[in-house]
């Protein structure tokens, strides 16, 4: 089975999609899509750790060889977007997942996270 990738149509317009979403919730909101080495959870976290404001951020991590994805938030952010809020997001992407549409998925959950993060 070979991973899904995004085409730089695709890219392109993920990118706006995190500008206004990050515009919305005043967050900075960053994707990762590739192999996740170990556990998920923790390769995630050490990635929203190098971000350059990881208190004001949100890292959607998305490993579609593993079906796994993680969404990993700062603690500014924390304080507007619950863990339940979150799992809407991550149920909204896989839906699409399924079906093969990954850039769908990303758009859907970066969209859900933007107006979920609100102030």
């Amino acid at each position: 089975m070979s991973t899904p990738t995004l085409s730089a149509t695709e890219r392109a317009a993920l990118d706006v999609t995190i500008r206004t979403a990050e515009q919305a919730c005043r967050a900075e909101i960053s994707v990762f899509v590739g192999s996740a080495s170990g556990n998920p959870r923790d390769f995630a976290t050490s990635l929203h750790n190098t971000l350059v404001l990881p208190a004001r951020s949100i890292l959607i991590m998305v490993d579609p060889e593993r079906r796994v994805v993680e969404i990993v938030t700062g603690g500014h952010t924390r304080e507007r977007l619950t863990d339940e809020e979150s799992d809407q997001a991550v149920a909204a992407m896989t839906e699409s997942f399924a079906s093969g549409d990954l850039a769908g998925g990303l758009t859907r959950g970066i969209e859900l996270l933007g107006e979920l993060a609100k102030d």
